[in-house]
């Protein structure tokens, strides 16, 4: 499988490449050349597989080489054994919502999918065995999964960005009281855009990306995407027609993984897009605008996201793979602050999406009703991707992703309902640890200091 980037169509890399380099070296993200695209016949062959089997078919059509099916396995199985459910995700019937839950790992969030994979990837793909410094920036679950995911390991350091006093205290508990002496989590004094346009332009220093062997682990490597398609094919065969699925939305890496579910034959009608007030993919989805405008602190923290990396991939694709026509688009965000896509391309988007927008009050009500009427307590961001699911009628059931435990969002939970969340067994000890991390100006230049001085 070769890649290219959606800022050049010339670029030919393989997935080893790729997936330690996160980021494309002009600035764009990386894309493979080809999708393969499942038969009837196939896709029914593949509905009788475990979750582990599935995942390795998936995931190896874009992988190999460097990594063939038994790798795959192994990894697999090793990645998931600390999961705590056997089936990895779970679907739930309540009522007539149709609930995958994803968050069974060792941080109860959705991105320990992903992450334990990508963990062992680096194992098995850093042949040279150079020590790699891995940069990423959280808005709360990706920072803590990727630190369950290389804690420990040998000739990997992992610095992590949070935005300071922006992401719920559970959420900076889980990432801050790890003591392994490969982590180090920093508190920008800004917001998760801020943290994530750090990282971006670290990635784009060349100099510097070569000089400490720099690598990522946000949604914008590649790997986190072909990870979290497996579950929209899991979804899809429990549920034996076509579906639509609603996605808590903010990066769109999670929902943009069901569209290439989508291209690789599964018969999806609409990928549901819930945000929060930060509501930027709603609006280039009905309008066409793809403007930023300043983050919202809402109830749902993790969808504090002005700036959703993964929809360069989908304009790729909307722009008929025009690489300049996406340059283009990136520069006039850079200068102008927005772009904007046509009436036809809104049309190609509206094909496959729809984008609904729940605000704070909104999502606290559908956790008061749904704990009512149910006796389940839902997580903020799931609860978005509940409320969007009541806005879309048409003639396909509903899968709405469950993304996070409810225990990392206390009190919220608590504002809603007015009961606590019992503690689960993976963070009995939590509250009673140590924490520790440096509170970091927004500044490129005092962050890449510190880098230094700790890999030193």
């Amino acid at each position: 499988m070769n890649y290219i980037s959606t800022r050049n169509k010339s670029l030919n890399f393989d997935f080893r490449n790729i997936f330690l380099r996160g980021l494309a070296p002009d600035g764009g993200l990386f894309l493979p050349t080809d999708i393969k695209k499942f038969n009837e016949k196939e896709l029914k062959e593949l509905s009788s597989l475990n979750y582990i089997d599935l995942g390795v078919e998936i995931i190896s059509k874009f992988c190999s080489p460097p990594l063939d099916k038994n790798k795959i396995k192994i990894i697999l199985e090793k990645a998931y054994s600390s999961f705590d459910t056997k089936n990895i995700v779970k679907m739930k019937k309540i009522d007539n919502i149709n609930l995958l839950e994803l968050y069974h790992g060792p941080t109860l969030a959705f991105k320990d999918i992903a992450m334990q994979v990508i963990g062992l990837m680096y194992e098995a793909l850093n042949l040279n065995k150079k020590k790699i410094n891995i940069i990423v920036a959280t808005s709360g679950d990706t920072g803590s999964a990727a630190i369950a995911a290389l804690k420990g390991k040998k000739n990997i350091n992992l610095f992590v960005l949070h935005p300071h006093e922006k992401i719920s205290n559970i959420q900076r508990k889980i990432m801050t009281t790890c003591d392994s002496s490969n982590i180090y989590n920093i508190a920008v004094k800004g917001n998760f855009d801020d943290c994530q346009k750090i990282v971006k332009q670290m990635f784009n220093e060349e100099e510097f990306r070569e000089k400490i062997n720099m690598s990522g682990v946000n949604s914008i490597n590649w790997a986190r995407i072909i990870c979290q398609i497996v579950y929209y094919f899991y979804a899809y065969f429990q549920m034996s027609s076509k579906v639509n699925f609603s996605v808590p939305t903010g990066n769109f890496g999670d929902v943009y993984a069901g569209y290439i579910a989508k291209k690789m034959g599964l018969p999806i009608d609409k990928l549901i897009v819930a945000t929060n007030e930060n509501d930027i993919l709603c609006r280039v989805i009905n309008s066409g605008e793809y403007k930023p405008s300043h983050v919202k602190p809402s109830l749902s923290p993790s969808m504090d996201i002005q700036v959703a990396s993964n929809f360069e991939r989908l304009l790729f694709d909307i722009l008929n793979g025009d690489d300049q026509k996406v340059i283009k688009s990136m520069k006039s965000l850079n200068e102008n602050g927005f772009f904007k896509i046509n009436e036809e391309e809104i049309k190609k988007i509206k094909k496959n999406f729809v984008a609904e927008k729940i605000n704070d009050a909104d999502t606290l009500r559908i956790i008061k009703d749904f704990f009512i009427n149910y006796g389940f307590i839902l997580d903020p961001h799931t609860a978005t991707a509940v409320g969007a699911s009541y806005k879309i009628k048409n003639n396909s059931k509903t899968v709405v992703l469950g993304t996070a435990h409810p225990y990392k969002f206390l009190e919220t939970i608590k504002l809603a309902i007015g009961k606590n969340v019992e503690t689960p067994k993976q963070f009995s000890n939590l509250l009673k640890k140590v924490e520790k991390f440096e509170i970091i100006d927004n500044k490129l230049n005092d962050i890449k200091k510190y880098i230094i001085e700790k890999i030193k």
